[in-house]
């Protein structure tokens, strides 16, 4: 498949694409900064901007078969980036006929009564930015979306493909292990019109995908 990756530079976007080209898929890298993303056979670099319009976003994604979006501004443009951008590439997706859709978001996003729960509080303004993208996504697109809802993020050299998901509190999620769900999903219709929450766990990560 042919597959954009919109926030490409982040560090689960570049798990997630060597996930990607591993399984055979060529991956259209979108970043403001292409240069940071090295060209091989099957990984395209695009000069992206979530600042610029649907039409213009379109025009970029139009020759794939699925969209990833991971883009984040680590709290320095949640509005324009976190939230909206988001929301501009689904509108893109749906001009240029793109049906497939995955969502990295955060855990419990899509429950603001959960946004107080330790370890959430301090990233509120981050949950109602990703609140507002995850729902315009369920509610406002006709898209095959997908949203993974992970907990923090933490570095790890390896996967260890162990997870858990309907988790009932925040917990810790290895990057590795994150871009492994992220790219397991792609293709199990199962998972479409899904928010899935998760974290690493003792479930092998196709199992607890079928799960959902």
């Amino acid at each position: 498949m042919k597959i954009f990756v919109a926030g490409a530079t982040g560090r689960v976007a570049q798990a997630l694409i060597q996930e990607l080209v591993s399984a055979g898929h060529h991956v259209f890298a979108g970043a403001r900064n292409p240069a940071a993303i090295p060209t091989t056979s099957n990984i395209t670099p695009v000069a992206f901007d979530l600042t610029a319009s649907p039409e213009e976003l379109s025009k970029l994604i139009a020759p794939v078969d699925a969209i990833y979006f991971t883009a984040g501004s680590r709290g320095a443009n949640l509005l324009q980036v976190d939230a909206f951008g988001a929301v501009k590439l689904m509108q893109a997706a749906e001009l240029a006929g793109v049906e497939r859709f995955i969502l990295l978001s955060s855990v419990f996003a899509t429950q603001p009564e959960r946004w107080s729960d330790p370890g959430l509080a301090e990233i509120m303004n981050y949950n109602i930015a990703k609140f507002f993208a995850d729902q315009w996504l369920i509610r406002n697109t006709s898209l095959d979306y997908t949203i993974i809802q992970p907990g923090r993020l933490v570095e790890a050299s390896t996967a260890t493909g162990l997870i858990q998901t309907d988790v009932t509190f925040a917990q810790p999620n290895s990057i590795p292990n994150v871009a492994q769900v992220l790219a397991a999903v792609l293709e199990r219709r199962n998972t479409f019109g899904k928010v899935i929450t998760m974290a690493d766990g003792s479930v092998p990560i196709a199992e607890a995908l079928e799960a959902v």
